[in-house]
């Protein structure tokens, strides 16, 4: 009983800290005008957690004795870099509305992945509650479908759900095959991507701090920003190490919903019937998933 509240709590933090970077990120790219320095910023305050929490654990050292395992340690950080890179270059010449559906097959992805590669074991309920929650999501997030349109720039916004589903199977395999703990990986993940970040902001002009140093409460925003991505790798890493990762994945598709209270409550954004109806999709489809137990009692398995 004790261990199942303690990772529902793992998992609410997951979520919450994801809704809150989520928030920050979207506000210091509209304040920099620029994914690259934003990133760069944001990056860096997490880097300052990160190295905070290792000198109170009194890891820190562990980090310069990582022998073979640093190379999987490094990849990781290189796939967290391209998941933001693709996106980036999609919404550059892409559609929001086609972006955001497209981006969110990282869940349908990993499903095929479980299933195709790992011979990891889903039901048909595992499925249908997929797709509710994914309706539901993009509901919430208030996808055109009419008005979507298919470019070949598109599929940078493939690349970028193929990047996010495959760091979620190589932080597992580091965590199991080479039992990397969750605070190293997060610290090099963090550090891996600080360093592109800043070097594409600084090769493309934008390592630039003029336009924010005037901005009031900016780096209190920036902090909370960095102490949200400490979060993130916080939970998100431990939540990969208890849970399959599809079923993180699905876990993940709360976070728009929380995104949603949090746009209407700071951000002056409207919660609409579209978005409440989307709200009660994604609750309804996470309902099945938490029930696939009571409901498959009887049933088999569906591998593809």
């Amino acid at each position: 009983m004790r261990e199942n509240v303690k990772y529902t709590l793992m998992v609410a933090g997951m979520v919450v800290a994801w809704s809150i970077y989520y928030a920050v990120s979207k506000v210091t790219v509209n304040l920099t005008g620029s994914p690259l320095l934003a990133g760069f910023l944001l990056r860096s305050a997490a880097l300052v957690f990160l190295s905070v929490q290792l000198l109170l654990d009194k890891s820190f050292a562990r980090l310069f004795h990582q022998g073979k395992a640093v190379l999987i340690l490094l990849l990781i950080g290189v796939f967290g870099f391209l998941l933001d890179l693709f996106a980036n270059l999609g919404y550059a010449h892409g559609s929001l509305s086609t972006g955001t559906a497209l981006l969110k097959t990282d869940v349908l992805m990993v499903n095929l992945a479980t299933v195709m590669i790992y011979r990891k074991r889903l039901y048909a309920s595992d499925w249908v509650g997929t797709a509710i929650m994914l309706l539901g999501v993009l509901l919430v997030l208030g996808v055109d479908f009419g008005g979507m349109e298919l470019h070949v720039t598109d599929l940078y916004f493939l690349l970028s759900a193929a990047c996010v589903s495959a760091n979620a199977f190589i932080i597992k395999a580091a965590q199991e095959k080479y039992h990397e703990d969750t605070d190293m990986i997060s610290y090099y993940n963090n550090f891996v991507v600080l360093v592109l970040f800043g070097t594409s902001a600084a090769l493309s002009g934008d390592l630039r701090l003029d336009a924010v140093r005037n901005i009031p409460g900016f780096w209190w925003l920036v902090a909370l920003g960095g102490l949200a991505q400490t979060g993130i790798y916080f939970f998100y890493y431990r939540n990969l190490r208890h849970f399959e990762v599809w079923l993180v994945k699905l876990y993940l598709l709360l976070m728009p919903v929380l995104s949603c209270f949090i746009g209407v409550f700071f951000l002056n954004e409207e919660l609409t019937a579209k978005k409440l109806v989307g709200i009660l999709v994604v609750l309804s489809g996470a309902a099945v998933i938490l029930q696939r137990g009571r409901i498959n009692r009887a049933g088999s398995p569906v591998r593809s």
